[in-house]
Parts: structure tokens; sequence; C-alpha cells
């Protein structure tokens, strides 16, 4: 059985983010909203748990799935940053944006883009979302959630649950916000280059 939580998208109940927390750890897997829109989510180690992500949403492993951080220094433990990088995660974090960096060995092999060794982060600007990462103690692996054969994300609880209904263990219901994915920014060369742009506003932005 699907569980839903409804939780307070300004002041998320401490006792179900740990709750939820708990249920990530013991391999479940989590429909949760954040600054984009909704992700599916599980811990990272959990192998089950990330194949049943990838069943859900029909990936193979070329797709790159998405570490999401509670701050820059976790971040840090699975990217490869140097002083420009850091600057440029430094002045657009935390926010909508997904941003593909160089992994380091923290992040499990099978993980990693099989060609480039390379891993979407992002650190996002969203109560729940870090209510949650900060019950957790770590960062949750993600995807945006897509359905197959459909082009928009789910936007609302009400969505998730009728689509996936006994295929996660939990709803995170933080009310709808009619978002899109994620602007995704690839780091990994010399200048930063837009691979996807989204809700994450670009203005501004050096982008080559």
């Amino acid at each position: 059985m699907t569980l839903r939580f409804e939780l307070h998208p300004k002041d998320p109940q401490p006792r179900l983010l740990r709750q939820a927390a708990q249920m990530i750890r013991e391999g479940g897997l989590v429909a949760m909203p954040t600054d984009a829109c909704y992700v599916l989510a599980c811990d990272l180690s959990q192998r089950e748990a990330v194949d049943r992500m990838r069943a859900i949403r029909q990936l193979d492993d070329k797709h790159l799935l998405t570490l999401m951080c509670r701050d820059l220094s976790e971040l840090a433990q699975f990217a490869r940053v140097d002083n420009r990088q850091y600057r440029f995660l430094r002045e657009w974090t935390p926010g909508a944006y997904t941003f593909i960096l160089n992994a380091t060995k923290s992040v499990p092999r099978r993980l990693w883009h099989p060609s480039r060794k390379t891993i979407g982060l992002r650190v996002p600007d969203h109560r729940i979302a870090l209510g949650l990462l900060e019950a957790l103690g770590e960062p949750l692996l993600c995807c945006s959630l897509v359905m197959p054969g459909q082009e928009e994300p789910l936007l609302e609880a009400d969505d998730v649950a009728d689509a996936l209904d006994k295929r996660v263990e939990l709803i995170l219901d933080g009310g709808g916000r009619g978002l899109e994915f994620t602007t995704v920014i690839d780091l990994t060369g010399d200048e930063a280059v837009l691979v996807r742009e989204g809700c994450g506003p670009i203005a501004g932005m050096p982008l080559s």
C-alpha cells in the first residue's frame, strides 16, 4: 500500500519527515515535490529501489540520475569541483538547477553515465525537500517524475497517486506548484553549457 503524507509547504512537520526518512533508509521509494516538478527519490545505496525507479520511468543506464544534496559541502563529496566550478555553484545554488559534474569515487560506479563518468547534482530551494534531506542525513538519488510515453512531468499529488498507486511506498503531498523540469547545466568543460532550459532562470548566467 502506498502511504500519503500531507505536509505544510513552508513548515513541514518534522515527525512526518523523520518517518519518511526511515522508510527511505529501509529501501522505500518516495514521490516528492521539489522546487521544480515532482520526483522519484530513494537512498542511493539501495540498489533494488534504484532499479524500481528506473523501471517506473523505463530508463536505461545511459539516463543520468541526479543526487539531491543539502548544500555545496555535501555536493563536493560526490563531484570533482575546481575553484571556477565552485564559484559558479555558489552563485546559482540553491535553486531549480541540475548540474552535470565529474563524479568522485563516492558515487557508486553503476550510477555514473557509462561513457562520461559524470553525475547530475542539485541543491533544491524547497522546504520539504531540504527538510527530508536533513532528516535523512545524506543525499537522495532522484529523477523527474514523468511517466513513460508522456512529455510533461507530474505536478500534483493526486496525479502522482493515480499513476503510482502501490508502486511506491510513500507520496509526500506538499501541494501542487505547477512547475516544470529543472534547468540543466553542464559544468564538465571549460565553460558552462546549457543542456535544457527549465524553471531555473538563466538570465545573467555566464553560458557558452
